[in-house]
């Protein structure tokens, strides 16, 4: 069984070539106003707009956003549009883009005007000239992909029949991809599929296998024979057939037909979800998993971007959250060593009304007086802060000799703690700045300690916020379990 938990943090190595039909998509979101006095149509009031790169591109924004490689091949005009988009694709630090310019025609653009309040697509305008590339400009955006092909691990080709992925262009670099035993992903357009015979597996919608099969393919039962024929037709190892709320559905060689549900979320918007699946299912055959996984993968990855505004992406993080099982991540889910996160947890609680408490330590060897110590803490507060020394302050704090286990060792054993909501790591010999990050309702510390010596003390008094001391278990302590353990390894 294909192990995600692993796998997934390996994507940095893989590189993906993406060849196909570059876009700039522009959201305008805003709300209807009124009607036209000219004509019975609404009048929108634009609020905010928002560029992003689109098509194909996007393809390229969801395998970066993965944290793998992408070489994009593409076409823009020369014209503002495609100013912009060869800027935006200079700007992402995982894409390396090799645009063929062609003055004869402008760079494809799509505009949606879109309810702000309700996520509703208004309208759409489209500026486009779809005819097939020229014989120069095929020329080129072959070279550049046949160039970029030796370094790939796997091939998409985006085809949103706009001219980039001629029938000639498709089938030197299919050949060449299956010459070289890289894989090739196709998201087709159109009804002649012919053209992308030999590819390793076709992505159409339910729309678009109905189509290239030329009769409707609505249940089970159906998308799976029409999948098997295209599938035979086009000596493919698999097709992957996208089906809405209806999930997907995987026909494979030498496989039963594979139906996986949609995961249940709320839908804010589908524009571009097509790519995150080809993107998703790229990385993952260029990381050499079965189709079942990278199906399944790519399933997860689109319940993400589905969930977001406009044309959207999806990171490593969030991929890893929706198809992995909740127990993995339990205690990962606590630990914070980058405080840019810690403000989007702490306002979550106090949006909830939640009473935050805090405390610190190295905690280099867990032991009874510990636990005893997180307990009482968390029986003062809604939720349990804990700042945990980084190792370096540890050992400016304890001497050379420690810590004795690292800090993400630490973390995770302290995370384990049902006590515990957060960890967060701090690099300073004190966790005064922290404690002025947190704001905690409850500064929470051991009655070895004084009131006067618990640092930040008067940080919470400032604002009205409470000190507590809890009482310690006897006959523990880190410090003197370190001694006996090296006095009985000497011995």
């Amino acid at each position: 069984m294909f192990d995600f938990d692993q796998s997934l943090s390996r994507l940095s190595g893989v590189t993906v070539l993406c060849v196909g039909d570059l876009m700039l998509d522009d959201f305008v979101y805003g709300e209807v106003a009124r009607i036209s006095p000219e004509a019975p149509a609404p009048v929108i009031a634009v609020k905010r707009s928002e560029m992003v790169i689109g098509g194909a591109g996007n393809v390229a924004r969801n395998i970066a956003s993965l944290g793998a490689h992408c070489v994009f091949v593409g076409l823009v005009g020369e014209d503002e549009a495609g100013r912009t988009l060869k800027a935006a694709l200079a700007a992402e630090p995982c894409i390396t883009a090799s645009l063929v310019l062609d003055g004869s025609r402008p760079t494809t653009r799509k505009v949606r005007f879109v309810s702000e309040h309700f996520a509703t697509h208004m309208l759409r305008a489209d500026w486009e000239e779809a005819r097939p590339a020229d014989a120069k400009a095929e020329k080129a955006l072959l070279d550049a992909a046949l160039a970029a092909l030796p370094k790939a691990d796997a091939v998409v080709l985006s085809d949103y029949a706009k001219g980039v992925l001629t029938p000639g262009l498709i089938r030197r670099l299919i050949d060449a991809a299956n010459a070289a035993g890289k894989p090739v992903i196709v998201d087709p357009k159109g009804s002649d599929y012919s053209i992308y015979r030999g590819a390793t597996m076709v992505t159409p919608n339910r729309k678009e296998l109905s189509e290239a099969v030329r009769r409707d393919a609505k249940g089970d039962a159906e998308v799976a024979e029409a999948a098997t024929e295209l599938r035979d037709a086009l000596g493919c190892d698999a097709v992957l057939v996208t089906r809405s709320d209806d999930g997907m559905t995987l026909v494979a060689k030498d496989k039963a037909p594979l139906h996986v549900p949609a995961y249940a979320v709320k839908i804010s918007d589908v524009s571009g979800a097509g790519d995150t699946v080809v993107a998703v299912l790229a990385a993952m055959l260029g990381l050499k998993a079965d189709y079942e996984s990278a199906m399944r993968a790519a399933n997860a990855a689109a319940a993400v971007v589905v969930g977001k505004r406009g044309t959207a992406t999806l990171s490593i993080g969030e991929l890893r959250h929706r198809i992995l099982p909740s127990a993995t991540l339990a205690a990962e889910d606590k630990i914070l060593f980058d405080w840019q996160d810690l403000d989007a947890r702490l306002d979550v609680w106090r949006k909830q009304g939640l009473r935050i408490g805090f405390t610190n330590g190295c905690f280099d060897i867990l032991h009874p007086g510990h636990v005893r110590l997180m307990a009482q803490a968390r029986a003062s507060c809604d939720r349990l802060v804990l700042g945990l020394n980084s190792d370096a302050s540890v050992s400016r704090l304890k001497g050379p000799e420690r810590p004795v286990q690292k800090v993400q060792a630490r973390a995770e054993v302290l995370a384990a703690l049902e006590a515990v909501d957060l960890v967060v790591v701090f690099e300073e010999d004190t966790p005064r700045a922290l404690i002025e990050r947190v704001r905690p309702s409850v500064l929470i510390k051991g009655a070895d300690y004084t009131r006067e010596q618990v640092v930040g003390h008067d940080i919470v008094d400032a604002y009205g916020g409470e000190v507590v001391l809890v009482d310690l278990l006897p006959g523990h302590s880190t410090t003197d379990i370190v001694k006996r353990s090296r006095s009985t390894a000497k011995n």
